[in-house]
């Protein structure tokens, strides 16, 4: 089950970025669903578990694509709010042809924000597991505060701060959070240090940071478990996060290994850079294998020696 965020993106295809104030023609112009926890849930429902999103929907025509990606993956949406007279929440994303990066701009109308009156333990009660990012964070932390009582598990996405997080933070089973945050958070510059700092004061089980094209770094156990990525052609690095979350939680309920977890975890990621979109190139179980057997990893020096001492 997921809580939070959706969006609709329109790509536009660049060979190069243009420069400030520059002028470039786009190759391409494409309308794609994607959004942090609906890309995640989408990864699971794709990956062959039963999904239920609880979010909110503008009723405008990126809100009927958005539903109707989820619709088509099977998802439950017994629960999801569709807004009148509310667009839905919408990104442009340029794509830098030449390298697969990708420049996010996007928007979300306060028509959209959930009321954590709306979340109650009925909706949450026979999950097994929850995932939340932190964008309405009275609404999410409602939720993680629910699922901790109902003794279900938590994930949380989360790249920025926001006000009030602590109190979500203190719900949280496996945090898995962005290069930026864990420094952001703790005002300490070392990852290995803010990871462990969030993890002691919190008490998380998991406490995680994707790496983009270095991989994945965790703290479980005491210890530090660091995953390099897998070296692919990338096209488009957008929903490649939401893709890892997605996998993440699968391969947590398929009773995975932490360094199995991430391994897997990295795969998909990589996979979906394969192809446009955030959820462009979703690839199977079967095919993370493959690239976990055969493919190039891209290690990080700096991060696996420093696992390895901590």
């Amino acid at each position: 089950m997921g809580v939070g965020l959706n969006a609709t993106d329109t790509l536009l295809v660049v060979a190069h970025f243009p420069a400030y104030a520059g002028k470039v023609p786009f190759e391409a112009e494409i309308l794609s669903p994607g959004g942090q926890v609906a890309s995640a849930l989408v990864t699971a429902a794709k990956l062959g578990l039963r999904v239920k999103y609880i979010g909110s929907v503008g009723d405008d025509e990126r809100g009927r694509v958005q539903l109707e990606s989820l619709r088509d993956t099977g998802i439950n949406l017994n629960d999801v709010e569709v807004r009148s007279n509310c667009p839905n929440q919408t990104a442009y994303i340029l794509i830098d042809q030449s390298t697969g990066e990708r420049t996010v701009l996007w928007s979300r109308p306060e028509c959209l924000r959930l009321d954590p009156e709306s979340i109650t333990p009925e909706k949450i009660a026979g999950a097994r597991m929850l995932h939340i990012d932190g964008h309405d964070t009275p609404a999410v932390g409602k939720a993680a505060a629910i699922a901790r009582r109902l003794g279900i598990p938590v994930t949380v996405d989360v790249d920025t701060i926001y006000h009030g997080f602590d109190r979500v933070l203190e719900s949280i089973d496996y945090l898995v959070a962005s290069s930026e945050f864990p420094g952001q958070w703790t005002s300490e510059r070392d990852p290995f240090r803010a990871l462990k700092m969030i993890q002691d004061e919190y008490g998380m089980k998991v406490a995680a940071m994707t790496l983009g094209a270095h991989g994945a770094l965790a703290r479980v156990g005491g210890r530090f478990i660091y995953s390099p990525a897998f070296v692919v052609n990338c096209v488009d690095t957008t929903g490649a996060g939401d893709v890892f979350h997605g996998a993440f939680c699968y391969a947590v309920l398929e009773g995975m290994p932490m360094r199995d977890t991430l391994e897997f975890s990295n795969a998909m990621a990589a996979l979906n850079c394969t192809r446009l979109g955030a959820r462009g190139g979703i690839a199977t179980v079967s095919e993370a294998r493959a690239l976990m057997e055969r493919a190039e990893r891209r290690s990080n020096r700096d991060f696996a020696s420093a696992a390895q001492r901590a």
